[in-house]
């Protein structure tokens, strides 16, 4: 009897010491060994039940939620983060003048992701730019921005149109005529059918065709058309696009500026 009661009451000690140490095993983990590392820490380790479920040595640092070893209860000692980030400043100017360039917009960073939390999104936007005037006000950049033309048909109509105010006190200017050598054409133009549009068929690779400038499309305030190739020979290449249609586009070259345009009707065109 002795000798049971001896062996019984070894058994209750043992089981009594093993659920002490299962309850401090249960604890073991970041919380309780007070670690949270960023990066990958070799030393942020403990002693405790992993997310795997398996006991043993564990981690508390920023890089085990890849490596999968992190300690049972990392999420709660080392909550995720995520970025954030300010406010846009305001754009920047034209990183040149009088030609085709961008602009940009930054933000900082007001807090880094911590623990897997969402990374940061862009800081840098960038935007296309060009200025038409330099900073003393001289015109440029305007040979960069296509001309936009239309069938000599709609100037008809657009002398019925009364004025704008701010042409109200100025005098009406007479224009003048830009001829063209167009370079290429997008297909577009060749199968436009629509009844309002068909003028966008006589446009053809090879030959010269006349554009008015005529007072209603000029910019007030150098009395020229937009995309007109002022200042330009006919080594350079210049953009069109036909109004009515966006897909019909192209290129030509300058030919000559004259007084009053001369080309057959189905080959003149307008500034708009």
């Amino acid at each position: 009897m002795d000798i049971m009661r001896t062996n019984w009451g070894y058994w209750v000690w043992m089981c009594v010491m093993g659920l002490a140490g299962l309850r401090g095993l249960a604890k073991a983990g970041c919380l309780e060994a007070g670690k949270c590392c960023k990066g990958r820490d070799l030393t942020c380790t403990t002693q405790g039940w992993r997310m795997d479920r398996v006991y043993g040595t564990c981690f508390c640092d920023q890089t085990c939620a890849l490596t999968g070893d992190c300690c049972y209860d990392y999420s709660q000692a080392c909550p995720a983060r995520d970025c954030v980030v300010g406010e846009w400043s305001h754009w920047s100017g034209c990183a040149n003048q009088c030609s085709p360039t961008v602009r940009v917009r930054r933000r900082e960073v007001v807090q880094e992701p911590e623990n897997g939390g969402e990374t940061c999104p862009p800081l840098e936007e960038k935007a296309g730019c060009l200025e038409y005037y330099t900073s003393q006000g001289k015109d440029c950049g305007h040979s960069y921005v296509p001309a936009f033309i239309t069938t000599s048909e709609y100037n008809k109509a657009r002398r019925k149109r009364t004025l704008s105010r701010d042409w109200s006190s100025v005098t009406e200017d007479s224009g003048y005529c830009v001829e063209f050598q167009i370079q290429s054409l997008s297909q577009a133009c060749l199968s436009e059918n629509r009844p309002h549009a068909r003028w966008m068929q006589y446009l053809r690779e090879g030959y010269t065709v006349c554009v008015a400038c005529q007072h209603p499309a000029m910019d007030i305030r150098n009395h020229r058309c937009y995309g007109d190739g002022n200042d330009t020979d006919g080594s350079k290449l210049l953009r069109w696009q036909a109004v009515g249609n966006p897909q019909c586009q192209g290129s030509w070259r300058k030919v000559k500026q004259v007084d009053k345009c001369s080309c057959p009707e189905v080959h003149s065109f307008i500034f708009t």
